[in-house]
Parts: structure tokens; sequence; C-alpha cells
């Protein structure tokens, strides 16, 4: 069988290893007491297959790592996993491991780990909600540190998967610990840097550092993440010293942080688009018309002008313009006369009333956004409710399947975690709405669902990026969201740390932070 291979010699496990000689013979800089991080949101799960968005994938990440990783440039890396080899049907995938790692529970990081962990995220018995990803349809032992998976189907993207919080591998012996159980586990028990010493929900995280940790040392005894809903409230904590870094500061604010010498501020890029997901399956929103009206009602430009001080790009197409499949597609420019020429064709009499969700402190202003999508729809003659509510509540009540779902408009962000319209494409896939994935807005378009099918099994790149271009001009067309824009990352630090970065999955890169000198 022809097989193409993707192996290292001396890449970084040889690094890493080379790195733990060094703590032993004492060589190791000298450790500072606690990076303390101050985030938006209380995680709703800290179980690495049921994570939803970045920030609680950012903070798994601590304790919890994947076979590979990514790169700030977005490239394909090895973590635990040194190497690997796919066949040339694309179905089969044999992964080298690391040797000499082992969970923080002593039990070591083997084949047989791996196995444990893919069945697990594959069973229908436990929730994943992002689980369509990750075609596996069986995985198998080869030897203690070779795993051979199989794929229902070849998925081009498969590797990028691999890099995805998601795909964590935690360990099987601490499936019994106290808490914990099969399908769910609340004490997170990896192979990473940090172990989860404490969790105040609500309040903060604390991780210690793992002193038998495999790979490259980190320079900080702990890291205590708080949980602040309030960007205002981040800031001030900054700039009192009392936190070192936070993400999503007031965006009116970052020329004058950038202008403090006390600071560091990182504008980084994102693939997350940022959306108004509408429930599709309700009789008011189930016409394209209605749909389409709403995106011609919503001014992005000013919106992205005036509240978000232009730390965004309105959306052209139905994904971030970095993903793998991306094509313009179009855009709704702001038009009211022709928003309300649509919903009365479709009915909809002025005085109509919506109801909006949104989210405080998760995405870019997005309280502040969403006062103003609603002032325009209103302009249009709607009467829109805005509700708010804390994010593990936010998420069970959108993702309620739709027989029991009340909602209507919801805003919402979707970042990949790697650069590839695969798993945006997930969001207008039928069979990934609620209880099946996170397609909140229930949207159901076979012939959608039939190019996406294929684009995810096609492994000519060419053939991949004309199928995903094709999805996205229909999905455009029938407006399952409100199209807003791609936001950018802003992440602010104390200029006393350095070694602090990005990825383009909006993740910060804070792991390996150290104290400058």
């Amino acid at each position: 069988m022809t097989r193409r291979q993707h192996r290292w010699g001396r890449g970084p496990g040889a690094v890493a290893a080379g790195l733990l000689v060094g703590v032993a013979l004492g060589a190791g800089p000298a450790r500072a007491a606690t990076f303390r991080i101050a985030v938006g949101i209380d995680p709703d799960t800290m179980d690495p297959v049921q994570t939803t968005t970045t920030t609680v994938g950012n903070l798994v990440d601590y304790t919890v790592e994947t076979l590979t990783t990514i790169d700030e440039a977005g490239r394909i890396l090895p973590l635990l996993a040194e190497g690997w080899t796919v066949s040339a049907d694309g179905r089969q995938y044999t992964f080298k491991l690391h040797p000499g790692v082992r969970f923080h529970d002593g039990s070591p990081f083997d084949a047989k780990a791996v196995k444990w962990n893919f069945d697990r995220l594959i069973d229908p018995a436990v929730r994943v909600p992002i689980r369509a990803a990750y075609p596996i349809e069986k995985t198998d032992v080869v030897d203690p540190l070779t795993v051979r998976i199989t794929l229902k189907h070849p998925y081009a993207a498969f590797l990028g998967a691999l890099s995805s919080t998601t795909s964590g591998l935690l360990s099987p012996a601490s499936a019994v610990a106290p808490g914990n159980d099969y399908k769910n586990y609340v004490h997170i028990v990896g192979t990473g840097p940090y172990t989860l010493a404490e969790r105040r929900k609500g309040e903060s995280l604390t991780f210690a550092r793992y002193p038998a940790y495999w790979g490259r040392p980190t320079s900080y005894e702990s890291v205590v993440v708080r949980i602040v809903p309030e960007a205002a409230t981040r800031e001030s904590l900054l700039l009192a010293g009392q936190v070192d870094l936070i993400i999503l500061p007031p965006l009116a604010d970052v020329p004058a942080l950038q202008r403090n010498p006390a600071l560091k501020v990182l504008l980084a890029p994102s693939d997350r688009t940022i959306f108004v997901a509408i429930n599709t399956r309700k009789p008011l929103l189930s016409d394209r018309r209605v749909r389409q009206a709403l995106n011609y009602a919503v001014d992005k430009a000013a919106i992205v002008k005036n509240v978000l001080f232009g730390a965004a790009d309105p959306m052209d197409a139905p994904m971030a313009s970095t993903l793998f499949g991306y094509c313009r597609t179009g855009a709704y420019a702001h038009d009211p006369t022709r928003a309300k020429t649509l919903l009365a064709q479709a009915g909809i009499t002025p005085g109509t009333r919506l109801q909006l969700l949104h989210p405080t402190g998760r995405y870019v202003q997005d309280k502040e956004a969403a006062q103003a999508i609603a002032g325009y729809l209103r302009e249009v003659g709607l009467v829109v409710e805005l509700q708010t509510m804390d994010w593990p509540s936010y998420v069970a009540t959108i993702s309620t399947p739709a027989e029991r779902n009340t909602t209507q408009l919801h805003f919402l962000g979707w970042a990949p975690p790697f650069l590839d319209a695969s798993q945006q494409a997930l969001q207008f896939l039928s069979t990934y709405a609620p209880p099946g994935g996170l397609a909140t807005s229930f949207y159901a378009n076979p012939e959608v669902d039939r190019l996406i099918l294929a684009a995810e099994q096609e492994l000519s790149p060419d053939r991949r990026r004309s199928l995903y271009c094709e999805a996205s001009k229909q999905v455009w067309e029938d407006a399952p969201w409100v199209f807003l824009w791609v936001q950018r990352f802003p992440i602010v630090y104390s200029a006393k740390v350095t070694d602090v970065g990005s990825l383009p999955n909006e993740k910060f890169a804070a792991v390996h932070a150290r104290p400058a000198r």
C-alpha cells in the first residue's frame, strides 16, 4: 500500500526531552509565583469532548493535550504524536506516540489510552457537540506507542480536527475518580503542563504547575483565571496590577491602552464569525424573505465603525477569509426600504415582536452590538426584546433541541479550531442541529448538505474549494444568520510579562509566558 508520511527526526519531542534533562540537572529557570488572567465567561464544562467555545478550550488546554497542534500561522504540528503516516486512500492514520509521557495521575499515556479516548469521542452515549468533525470508524492499538485510526471515509482536514480541544486526551483511569464518570468529566486529568487544582464556579480557576511535565517547562508555579463578565472591570483589574492578562477589553479604550508603556496590546487576527442565528423552525422566521430582510435592516459597517471601533471586518461570506474553502459570496448592504418591502411581502406587519438573546462578556462588545442590532430592527417596524444571561445558561438555552427550543434570534460566534472550511460548514449541515451539534439556526437545505458532505470527503484541494464555495453561495441566499462580521481578538497584558502570543483560532498563547527580564 502506498503511504504518505509525516515524520520528524529531531522535532519538538527531541527538544522537549533535552529541556527535561536540563530541569533534572537543576539548569531550568527560576519560576515566578502566579500568572493571573481575566476572561469574560465561566466555563460551561471542562470536559474536552463537551467544549463548545474557544475561551473554554483555551483553559482546558492548560491541562489537556492533543495528538496534533497548530502554530501561529495555522500550520499543523505534532504534539503528543511525534509522527504519523496516512494511507493512499486517506482513510487510515497511523500515529507514533511520544514515549515516556504520563498523565497527571501517574497512569501511562499510550496507545490504549488514545483508543479509549477516541472510542469515547464517537460513543453516542457521550455528549459531544462537535462530534461531526470526527468520522472515525475504529481505533486500533498496533503496539504500546502506535495507534491506527480508520475513518468511515476520507477526511482531508482530519489532522486539523485532532488539534481541537474536543479531541483532548484524558486519563482513562481518572474516569472513576470522585466526581467523574465516563459520560462527564468534572476533574480533568491530562498530560499538560498544569493540573486543574481548584475551580470556583462563577469566580475563578486555579492551575498548578505539573513538575513532571514531559514538554517545555513553564515559568509560573500557578495560573489563576478570574471570571469577569464586564470588559471595563477586566480592564480596571489589569490597570491596577491585579491581573497580568485580559482578553476583550473595552474597544474604545484600545488607543489609550496602546499608549500605556506599562501594557502590551495584541489586536490578533481571528477566524471567528459573529452572527445572529435565526431559528428557522419558527413560523415567523421560516420564510427566507424575512431572514433576508433582517440582514438588509442591520447596518453592519456602521456597527463595526461606531461600536467595535474598527476591530472587525463585515462578512462577505458565511466564513472567515482565512479558512481554506472561502470564497466571496456577496453582501447585504444596509437597505431599510428593501427590508420593509420583504417583510411586507412575507406578511410580517409593523409591531411584530421578536426576542434577541445575547451573551455579556463572551465576544467583542457583544452587549453593545446586540443593542445596536435591536435598534436597526426597530427602525424597520419590529419590536425587539433584548435578554442576556450567564454563559452556561446561554449555551443550554440556545442548544435545546428544536421541539423544545424557544429562541427566535440569538447573538453568537463561531471560530473553527483549525483554518479549514470543514468545521465552519457544520453550522449549515442539517444533522448538526441540536442535539446532533451546535447548528442552532436549525437550517436545513438538502443541496447544501450534499455539497458539504462531498467536500468533507474530497481529497482534491481544488474540488474541495469549489464545493465549499458553491455551498456558501446557497447559504448566503437562504440567510439562516444575520451575517455580521469577522472579529479581531484583542489581548492586553502587562509589560512585565513576555512570550505572550495568539493563535489564528482565537486562542491566547500564554502557557509559556514568563516575567520580562
